[in-house]
């Protein structure tokens, strides 16, 4: 008798899919981007992204590095977090162009103190590079990029809009907003190996999901417990 075919496996794409529509944050959970669409945060709120996310960039560039080299083994994974870490540096050369419009020296980056809950995500970042299974990784960053790029793209109209921010500056959050095909289809092929190998847990996922998230918006939240270091 012939062995009826598996149709209760999921495909990398349902999964991601799945994934991003779950862990989506809840309207109105971020309450910094709204106001920054209005115009009315205050401006030095763009000093402090870009101040913060020197450290942000650098954090995870490590945690993607690191996570590719764990799955050496596993070409397709290895893959994605490879193509992550070039991507942190790329971001760090588009956020070159706001931190020159918010008139920030090298000094002053490299001077700053950041905010504990801006650095939240990094951190947990870093803690799932060191233990968490990487085709689990890939699941919950996915369904965060979702959501980050989406803040990226009302950040950037509102920069033009309300806060008179030239082109330049605004090339760190495009870079974020547009589609990145070779992400995403890098992200199924690394999940759909995970899938086929018994190593991606979704289960797993989704609570690393739901702590990134949670994290992103404490850095928005963070941006403005306080003024921006110019020392």
């Amino acid at each position: 008798m012939a062995r009826p075919a598996d149709t209760a496996r999921p495909t990398a794409a349902a999964v991601l899919d799945d994934a991003v529509r779950a862990l989506a944050p809840d309207t109105g959970a971020n309450r910094l981007v709204p106001q920054i669409a209005a115009g009315q945060a205050p401006r030095t709120v763009f000093t402090t992204f870009a101040l913060e996310q020197h450290q942000v960039i650098a954090a995870d560039r490590l945690s993607f590095q690191h996570l590719a080299r764990r799955a050496d083994a596993d070409p397709p994974v290895a893959d994605f977090f490879d193509l992550l870490a070039e991507g942190e540096a790329l971001a760090l050369k588009q956020l070159a162009g706001l931190a020159d419009a918010c008139e920030l020296t090298d000094r002053e980056i490299s001077a700053y103190e950041p905010h504990p809950g801006c650095q939240a995500y990094p951190s947990y970042a870093a803690r799932l590079a060191l233990g968490a299974e990487p085709a689990d990784v890939v699941i919950a960053l996915s369904a965060n990029f979702a959501a980050w790029g989406a803040y990226c793209g009302t950040v950037a109209a509102a920069m033009r809009e309300h806060y008179g921010f030239p082109d330049s500056a605004l090339g760190f959050f495009a870079f974020f907003t547009e589609p990145a095909p070779d992400v995403a289809d890098r992200a199924r092929t690394a999940l759909q190996h995970g899938l086929d190998t018994g190593q991606a847990r979704p289960e797993a996922a989704h609570r690393y999901g739901r702590l990134l998230q949670a994290y992103e918006l404490m850095f928005w939240h963070s941006l403005t417990d306080g003024p921006a270091s110019r020392s």
